[in-house]
């Protein structure tokens, strides 16, 4: 009797929704006007004809052309940030079991910005990798802090916990930013445009240095989503069915923290994109994680190059910064989200 339930759950995993196709294709064409636009729109708009001459006429050399040869690198690096950020958003609610976790909500953002501050102010770094490397020893500490706070007493690490020590920690970590830039006005300059969030700075060096990160956190997604697929029937169903669930956890938990901070270290603490990427995919196309990943990479792209867009175009002939848009338009979401979901785990 277990053995034949057993098949017929796996049978049950290995179709595809049923409008997988349809939502992957119209993600694909929504990413691909998202690049256009972001080619083209900007301080200064470009028409379609100088468009292609920066694209695929190098010998053409006008000011438009150049313009558009700029913003392809900074363009790559927002879909760069965005896969990284929906796919971190995957992860750490799969691996919490909490439908509104987030590396913002939960003070990983704030965690890895305390740590390139300190590294800004006292270790006197300038180059991406050590950005990376110091943001990701803070998200990593600051996850460890608020998933331990988040379970102490009955219930454990419960949505509503997680959420209340995520706020606290945050407002925490930010009150000693501010106190160790404030008698700093070196540390404050450098420091003030990365702090809201910005792709303003994306160039080839820092995709260069981004991409490994961006490739062993996919590559920890995808190994896990079958072991977490079965961690959300609950810790006990799980182990019955073979998952080391505490393993499975702290592998999946790295591989999101590790994409979180290597796009805050490079981009600064952009909040949102990891709650509302995976929410629309799931909405779509239902709760498998195999499926869930890439399209929330792909979903997570489009949203943040869209903020992107809108940001260049607002705030023209200057821009408004990324993370102030995404900011704009989570907050109402995620109180959408919290009334529908009533506190309810995954």
């Amino acid at each position: 009797m277990i053995n034949s339930s057993l098949s017929k759950n796996k049978e049950i995993q290995l179709l595809m929704p049923k409008n997988y196709l349809t939502v992957l294709i119209l993600l694909i064409i929504l990413l691909g006007i998202s690049i256009i636009a972001s080619l083209a729109f900007g301080s200064r708009t470009i028409g379609w004809n100088e468009l292609m001459n920066g694209l695929f006429y190098p010998d053409v050399q006008s000011h438009e052309a150049s313009v558009v040869r700029q913003r392809i690198a900074r363009t790559v690096f927002s879909i760069m940030c965005g896969a990284a950020l929906g796919i971190s958003g995957v992860l750490m609610q799969s691996v919490t079991r909490n439908p509104i976790a987030d590396p913002s909500i939960l003070g990983v953002n704030t965690g890895a910005a305390l740590f390139v501050v300190l590294g800004i102010s006292f270790l006197n770094i300038g180059s991406a990798s050590q950005y990376i490397l110091l943001a990701l020893v803070g998200a990593i500490l600051t996850a460890i802090f608020v998933f331990g706070i988040g379970s102490m007493g009955s219930g454990g690490a419960t949505p509503l916990k997680l959420v209340l020590a995520g706020a606290a920690t945050s407002a925490a970590l930010s009150s000693l930013v501010m106190a160790i830039m404030i008698p700093r006005t070196n540390v404050m300059d450098q420091f003030r445009f990365w702090q809201v969030g910005s792709v303003g700075s994306g160039n080839w060096s820092s995709i260069s240095t981004f991409l490994p990160f961006l490739i062993i956190g996919i590559l920890i997604a995808f190994l896990t989503a079958p072991g977490l697929n079965a961690l959300a029937l609950g810790d006990e169903a799980a182990q019955g069915l073979g998952v080391r669930t505490g393993t499975l956890r702290l592998f999946a938990a790295f591989g999101g923290v590790l994409l979180c901070a290597a796009a805050t270290a490079l981009a600064g603490p952009i909040g949102f994109i990891g709650l509302l990427a995976p929410h629309v995919i799931r909405l779509l196309i239902g709760p498998d994680l195999r499926y869930v990943i890439p399209m929330s990479a792909l979903s997570g792209a489009i949203i943040l190059t869209i903020s992107d867009i809108s940001g260049r175009i607002i705030g023209n002939p200057t821009e408004l910064e990324v993370g102030i848009v995404t900011a704009f338009i989570g907050a109402p979401i995620l109180i959408l989200i919290t009334m529908k979901a009533k506190m309810r785990t995954l």
